[in-house]
């Protein structure tokens, strides 16, 4: 695909249709406080929707109740076995490669600003960490899957923040486009997927070329069921790297609220880590996962572990080749991510039940479930009724996977991610 300055203007004046007018309608009639509170009843596929629910959120919610049924099941079972395979560097990227590539783009720190980002960064971090822990779940998108609830709710956010930035004058629609426009979004797509695999190259895990598409594709999934336009979406790594340079040359930036963001991030972190010996060990990945001119921007503190955080990928390459080599081992370690993931979660809750809902002041909350074992397939949901008449360019829905074996391969090998650009290159002239 050809990305252009034309093409990308474009995108900035998109919203997203069907959600946007779910929402203005609740607004006017004034049922955003009962869809919130019936919706709190709502958090895995298959519950029966509440009685009392507006009829405008009931539709909203039966339209966007399955997957496209585009979806490849092999793929996405792939993308889950990624996952299991690397949900520590996963979280890791998530927190200190890609929360500081939005900062690092002033409109959308601004947004966050506007937003209340500001004031409770743990919750944008742990709407993150369980997002990716739900789509990761074998039974995501079956019954009692908590993925497409969280999807449908999420969209609905998005949609009540540009309800919000525009009906109170918030935001400058003139100079900036739509908040969160196709384009920032299809932006945050690559930063949660393309950006999380440079970042695992960065950290030296051992990736197939195969495990990185099917993570990839994963999160095309996502975007879709977020109501991102599908046929923007870059279909491809190399794609997806073409759009995302483009959109960072065009965006990326210092900006106070940035500073601030970053700022936070580290406390928050800092917070987490044990003691104040290794609080220097946040910065300094930030600042060996984003480069040196990104970090200088978000003014992430520079310190003697700047070098030493430099041998993580020959420690973590030690790690990889064991349990490559050992079915005990990748258990062992297996068990001790999902552990480490969850201690992570739980640490950005602080133990707290959160839910997602519609802001009626620009405030959200958010929630944690345990992450899956490798044993357990990701089913497919069962087909629509009736498929989509519309064209679509993506592969048509597989038939579903073969029974699960006791071990399944690892999405990991000894070779280089090709697609791997450190975030600093934006900077520098081609």
């Amino acid at each position: 695909m050809n990305y252009t300055e034309a093409s990308m203007n474009v995108l900035r004046q998109g919203g997203d249709e069907l959600a946007d007018a779910t929402v203005a309608a609740l607004f006017e009639r004034g049922e955003v406080g009962k869809f919130n509170t019936l919706m709190r009843h709502v958090s895995t596929t298959g519950t029966p929707l509440p009685d009392g629910l507006p009829d405008v959120a009931r539709e909203y919610l039966r339209t966007t109740s399955a997957p496209p049924d585009w979806v490849d099941w092999e793929l996405m079972e792939k993308a889950r076995l990624f996952f299991i395979d690397n949900n520590v560097h996963i979280s890791t990227a998530l927190s200190f490669a890609s929360m500081p590539a939005c900062y690092v783009v002033p409109h959308v720190a601004r947004l966050l600003s506007a937003t209340h980002g500001l004031r409770y960064p743990s919750k944008r971090m742990a709407e993150t960490g369980q997002f990716t822990v739900y789509l990761m779940q074998p039974d995501a998108f079956e019954a009692g899957g908590r993925f497409i609830p969280a999807a449908q709710k999420v969209r609905l956010l998005h949609a009540s923040i540009r309800h919000h930035l525009q009906r109170e004058n918030r935001w400058d629609t003139s100079g900036l486009g739509t908040p969160i426009c196709q384009e920032d979004m299809i932006g945050g797509q690559m930063f949660f997927s393309l950006l999380v695999l440079d970042s695992l190259h960065r950290l030296g895990i051992h990736m197939s070329t195969e495990g990185a598409e099917a993570y990839y594709y994963a999160w095309r999934v996502v975007g879709a069921m977020l109501g991102v336009d599908q046929q923007a979406v870059p279909p491809t790594l190399d794609d997806a790297r073409a759009f995302l340079d483009l959109y960072m040359v065009r965006h990326m930036g210092p900006s106070e609220e940035g500073t601030l963001l970053t700022r936070q991030l580290i406390d928050l972190y800092e917070e987490v880590v044990p003691g104040t010996l290794f609080d220097p060990v946040v910065s300094a990945l930030i600042r060996h996962l984003i480069g040196d001119t990104c970090a200088d921007w978000l003014r992430v503190p520079r310190s003697s572990w700047d070098t030493a955080v430099k041998a993580v990928p020959h420690l973590l390459g030690l790690l990889e080749t064991i349990e490559d080599r050992s079915p005990l081992g990748a258990r062992a370690l297996d068990h001790l991510g999902r552990l480490t993931t969850l201690l992570e979660l739980s640490s950005l809750t602080r133990g707290r039940v959160m839910h997602y809902a519609i802001p009626e002041q620009l405030k959200d909350a958010y929630g944690v479930t345990p992450a899956s074992h490798r044993a357990r397939r990701w089913n497919p949901p069962p087909p629509p009724p009736q498929a989509d008449p519309r064209a679509d360019p993506l592969p048509p829905a597989a038939q579903g996977p073969e029974p699960p074996s006791p071990r399944r391969p690892s999405h990991r090998a000894p070779r280089q991610f090709p697609w791997s650009r450190p975030l600093d290159d934006w900077s520098r002239p081609s």
